[in-house]
């Protein structure tokens, strides 16, 4: 006869294990996974934009990337596809963009009903906003640039270009419902909340806002500065700018919260207050004050950005951290609270589009957390790839 008490904690660790399970965020993503490219058997590029925003609709109906036959992918269309269907529409023709490292910088908003974008057309560089339903162009906003606003929102950040902003030289504000541009905070301003970082990073240089990115909630953003460069007016050279720090700044207070030297590669995290950075490190915005993710792996290239649900990291990383080759890249998931993470993809990424600044994997989570996109250079044409879980 089985001993009762033997019974009794057998009972206790089928009971206990279950919960394990399904108190581990990293379960759904161990077994199971399909991974395969969003728009299979195209002799094209298909760039997703960045990890700071997802190229798939808030409603999930539809993937947004940008597509080019051209060798360095630096020339194309804004495209959306159906995941259900596979019907693809243009929304932007005939556009130049800075590289294929960030595409046309494309992005959701509005609940998905516009796409936001950025590039060069005629020798021109603009911002423009697409009615998704109709693919009308709203506005047509010139001598900009934008950065990452919110999918479920309607405001843009806006900057001028960092090679030459002209009199653009501020944080703006497009509303793209109503076409009404604020400035949110000068350079000038951010100069004089931190007059010794500036003096010595730029003397009198002259600066600019850069790539300034919007918290969930739209209460705070994060930017870099920059001074331009000696290049003449070519964007497309490493020279263009001199780009450094991060600062972060409340726009419902209307204060500079704080002033990280560098600036790594942050996203905000859902809760509108962590920021997560480079080597799984987070920066807590009201403070500035920052630890690492205990147990976690330092990676080499990474763009972190957190599940929607904030109990998953994503990254990429070159896969020499890992024991593999330097042009090999991987996707690293990891549980938010450390100790625990796994590799979920790695392939060559030498090849694809030949731009003078080369596209990285840049992966971002779904709006519902149960795919992660990113880009793939492994053969002749950048693809983006989808890897969904069961």
């Amino acid at each position: 006869m089985i001993p009762r008490t033997f019974l009794s904690l057998l009972a206790l660790l089928c009971a206990v294990l279950p919960l394990r399970a399904e108190d581990d965020p990293l379960a759904p993503w161990r077994s199971g996974v399909s991974i395969h490219p969003v728009a299979p058997d195209q002799q094209r590029h298909s760039i997703h934009s960045y990890f700071n925003t997802c190229p798939e609709s808030p409603d999930g109906k539809w993937v947004l990337f940008f597509t080019s036959t051209a060798p360095d992918g630096q020339h194309g269309e804004v495209r959306i596809r159906n995941r259900a269907t596979g019907e693809e529409r243009v929304l932007v023709e005939n556009l130049d963009v800075e590289d294929a490292h960030r595409a046309a910088c494309q992005q959701w908003v509005s609940n998905g009903k516009r796409v936001v974008y950025h590039g060069e057309r005629d020798g021109e560089w603009f911002v423009g906003v697409v009615d998704v339903a109709t693919g009308k162009e709203l506005l047509h906003i010139p001598g900009r640039l934008s950065c990452w606003g919110r999918p479920d929102g309607d405001l843009v950040p806006l900057y001028g270009p960092h090679w030459n902003p002209g009199p653009h030289r501020d944080l703006e504000l497009l509303n793209v419902a109503t076409g009404d541009i604020q400035t949110v905070v000068t350079a000038d301003a951010a100069r004089a909340a931190y007059p010794e970082w500036f003096a010595k990073q730029y003397g009198d240089q002259p600066i600019s806002i850069f790539f300034p990115i919007l918290s969930p909630d739209a209460s705070k953003v994060f930017f870099k500065l920059a001074s331009n460069g000696h290049t003449n007016g070519n964007p497309r050279s490493k020279g263009a700018s001199a780009r450094e720090g991060l600062i972060c700044y409340s726009i419902a207070e209307k204060r500079f919260l704080f002033l990280r030297p560098s600036w790594g590669h942050p996203a905000w995290c859902p809760d509108g207050t962590t920021i997560v950075n480079t080597a799984f490190s987070l920066t807590d915005s009201n403070t500035g004050k920052e630890h690492r993710v205990p147990g976690l792996p330092v990676c080499r290239g990474d763009h972190p950005s957190s599940s929607p649900d904030g109990k998953l990291l994503i990254t990429d990383s070159t896969m020499d951290k890992f024991g593999g080759k330097a042009t090999d890249w991987g996707i690293i998931v990891a549980n938010a609270q450390g100790n625990d993470y796994l590799t979920l993809d790695q392939f060559d990424n030498s090849h694809g589009a030949k731009s003078w600044r080369v596209s990285h994997p840049h992966p971002v989570f779904s709006p519902d957390g149960k795919r992660i996109y990113f880009n793939v250079s492994s053969g002749q044409w950048t693809q983006l790839y989808v890897a969904e879980r069961q």
